[in-house]
């Protein structure tokens, strides 16, 4: 198994921050690049990998009371993640991204830390932007 896990403050509340992140009409926007998620019968979705042209089977929950998300395979249980935004004041908010990998041959650790920077970076720059 390998885990992973960034953190980034941005300057919005974190109900806004959590509101864009979650938002899945919207959500491709900030995800990494070759990733697009279409729902199906929430909390059934489907994930589309460019990279490979594959669609996964996956599961989406979104808890606003908890500022939370949590997602990850519904076949073959080889992935899940969480990301949990956190209320610094209340223009400043703190994201935690987690991501878990049970496949024996996960992606490479660079690809995964450059996926959640720039991940996180995009969030940063959707939550600047008008709804």
């Amino acid at each position: 198994m390998s885990e992973y896990e960034r953190s980034r403050r941005i300057p919005a509340s974190a109900e806004l921050v959590f509101d864009r992140a979650s938002d899945l009409d919207r959500i491709d926007r900030w995800l990494p690049t070759d990733l697009h998620v279409r729902p199906d019968d929430l909390p059934a979705v489907t994930v589309h990998e460019d990279e490979t042209g594959r669609d996964a089977r996956a599961l989406f929950q979104a808890e606003r009371d908890q500022l939370r998300m949590e997602w990850g395979t519904r076949d073959d249980a080889s992935y899940a993640g969480w990301l949990q935004v956190a209320g610094i004041s209340p223009d400043e908010s703190e994201v935690t991204v987690h991501l878990s990998f049970f496949e024996e041959e996960p992606p490479s650790e660079a690809h995964v830390d450059r996926a959640l920077e720039e991940s996180l970076a995009k969030l940063a720059e959707q939550v600047r932007q008008p709804a």
